[in-house]
């Protein structure tokens, strides 16, 4: 059998009162994205993309935002010109689950 990448499977709504994801979990879906993502304090993914202009910039994070729609998992999107920033986590437990990694690589392939 198979094993879907993680821009291939869908986010999964948190209902909360489930714990985070181990070190090694978190270490483990690290390593399926682009290098380019962090885990930061353990708490929560986050990569900086650059463009070369402020509308190119702007449509990447229009794209997001339709994934993020689309898959019920929002990340918190910061906007300069040139340059995204997001910041993912699941909220509902204050934590990672496997929906934060599924989300960093959908952004990713958006690109």
């Amino acid at each position: 059998m198979e094993t879907k990448r993680l821009s291939e499977k869908r986010c999964v709504p948190c209902r909360g009162g489930v714990p985070p994801l181990s070190e090694g979990e978190v270490q483990r879906l690290l390593g399926e994205l682009d290098p380019g993502w962090q885990v930061v304090d353990g708490h929560h993914l986050q990569r900086s993309y650059s463009f070369d202009d402020f509308r190119c910039a702007l449509d990447f994070v229009v794209r997001v935002g339709e994934i993020a729609e689309s898959e019920g998992h929002h990340p918190d999107v910061y906007l300069a010109w040139g340059n995204v920033t997001l910041k993912i986590w699941t909220h509902k437990i204050d934590g990672l689950t496997e929906s934060d990694f599924i989300l960093a690589a959908k952004a990713d392939s958006s690109l």
